[in-house]
């Protein structure tokens, strides 16, 4: 495994194909620190004594510990360690820990591809592939990214029907010693400070739509491979230093004909593996997301609780109304996640068939509980900064800055008219707002929102995935026994 040391200097080792603001810049450029930051945690916590239990896990292949983050679930063990691990690991800086999509990706490559490689009709040996590129993958303890979110163009066309084929990453060539790929994946998490990229379909896919069924690795760094990178930051302290300095990326990945060799592709062209790697990737994305936004909860219940506490308000019943639907969803989520690694089978659900073995072995979270999860966290972000506004009142929106704070003219004063609550001293109170502002109030926690509310899937998605997997005719039949009807015909 290796530390954060050799992480960040494999980093500034990498080619520079990374845009940000109109410039070219390279990895280690100051404006990604803060999210290199956070990505560095992941290998400190495999090494400390309190955590590497939890963060580490023994690989499948080799029988070597590796990080938790490059391990394939090997039973129900194994999803309930990484939804903890995932929490644990947030809740030491107040947002997401960002390495999930890598592990989430490989879980469900690591299905389809050994699927697929049955195929009589399969254009290498996708499986075989994939298995030299994990046990690196592993070994090496990288960490990936997962390319799914294709640009779509006219949002009511499937991708065989856009005017322009490349809103959709789709196969234009294929040689004897690998493919041509063209399109762009968008809102991709940490590609700009990961060493490989993980490409997935965006959608189910038909017949007709093969070039669009690719599931392939590069290094992020690759030749053909662009990143147009925006950079979530707060605003740096002078004065009132962060326990952390925390911040996080996106990017447009942009394939501009990239050449992929063979050995890297573990899927070129079978539709129903292809939309199966899609809601495979989301089902296990939408699995982490049981860990990350029950930790995000904690910290805004941490955040709601200390401002009712400054403001004087924390015994009102209103601010106790609130705290507890904060408590309830962020419990509740973590439950369905629970319930979905506890349900985990090596089966995937087919659309008119049900539940059906699928993969090597490896484990798959219970779908119904992990867009549960999912959906119902989700949905409650905006509902959660409502109540963080109710209880911190107008002070956060109008917050001096940090140098007017620090400023000898007018420090004293500003001190004397923000204390709240003579028993906690007025720098931590200051301390405190300014935390607070980052996570509500500024561009970064706009960003952070959006990316809460339709990261792994919005939620009509997830209420898609739940009304079309659940059993609603049982429930019918519990009515119509009741309630003396007959039976519905066909039931067994």
């Amino acid at each position: 495994m290796r530390t954060r040391e050799q992480y960040i200097e494999r980093l500034g080792k990498m080619n520079r194909n990374l845009y940000c603001n109109g410039e070219k810049i390279d990895r280690l450029d100051e404006r990604q620190q803060p999210a290199i930051n956070v990505m560095a945690l992941t290998f400190d916590a495999a090494w400390d004594p309190e955590s590497k239990d939890l963060c580490t896990a023994t690989s499948h292949l080799t029988g070597q510990t590796i990080n938790r983050f490059n391990h394939i679930h090997q039973n129900k063990e194994d999803l309930h360690k990484k939804q903890d691990m995932t929490r644990f690991l947030c809740n030491k800086v107040g947002q997401c820990i960002q390495r999930c999509m890598g592990v989430d990706a490989a879980n469900a490559i690591n299905a389809v591809s050994f699927e697929a490689q049955k195929s009589p009709k399969a254009k290498t040996a996708y499986y075989d592939n994939w298995l030299k590129w994990l046990e690196r993958f592993q070994t090496e303890d990288l960490v990936a990214s997962c390319a799914q979110t294709d640009v779509k163009g006219e949002r009511l066309k499937r991708p065989a029907e856009q005017a322009d084929p490349d809103m959709y990453v789709h196969v234009v060539e294929e040689r004897s010693d690998g493919i041509i790929v063209r399109g762009s994946k968008v809102h991709i998490s940490e590609a700009s400070i990961s060493d490989e990229i993980l490409v997935v379909p965006n959608r189910a896919l038909k017949k007709g739509e093969e070039a669009y069924a690719v599931c392939f690795a590069v290094p992020s760094d690759y030749e053909g491979v662009k990143q147009v990178v925006h950079i979530h930051n707060t605003r740096k302290r002078e004065h009132y230093q962060k326990g952390i300095e925390v911040g996080y990326t996106d990017s447009y990945v942009i394939f501009d004909d990239c050449f992929v060799p063979w050995e890297r592709v573990f899927l070129c062209g079978e539709t129903v593996h292809g939309g199966i790697a899609a809601l495979l990737f989301a089902l296990f994305h939408r699995h982490s997301y049981s860990g990350c936004k029950p930790a995000m909860l904690d910290y805004v219940i941490g955040l709601a609780a200390l401002a009712a506490e400054i403001n004087g308000i924390e015994k009102t019943p209103h601010v106790r109304e609130m705290l507890s639907k904060l408590i309830m969803t962020g419990e509740l989520g973590y439950a369905a996640g629970y319930t979905a690694s506890d349900l985990a089978k090596p089966e995937v659900y087919m659309p008119g068939v049900g539940n059906v073995p699928y993969g090597p072995g490896s484990y798959i979270p219970h779908s119904i509980y992990a867009n549960v999860g999912r959906c119902l966290t989700g949905e409650a972000v905006f509902h959660e900064q409502e109540i963080l506004c109710n209880i911190a009142g107008g002070l956060p929106a109008t917050f001096p800055f940090e140098k007017d704070l620090a400023n000898p003219e007018t420090k004293a004063l500003l001190e004397k008219y923000l204390n709240r609550n003579p028993k906690i001293p007025v720098e931590e109170q200051i301390k405190f707002w300014l935390n607070f502002i980052d996570f509500g109030l500024s561009a970064s926690a706009g960003s952070m929102l959006y990316g809460a509310y339709h990261g792994g899937g919005s939620p009509i998605m997830e209420q898609i995935a739940i009304t079309s997997q659940y059993d609603i005719e049982s429930k019918k039949d519990i009515v119509r026994e009741i309630a003396g009807m007959k039976p519905r015909q066909g039931k067994k």
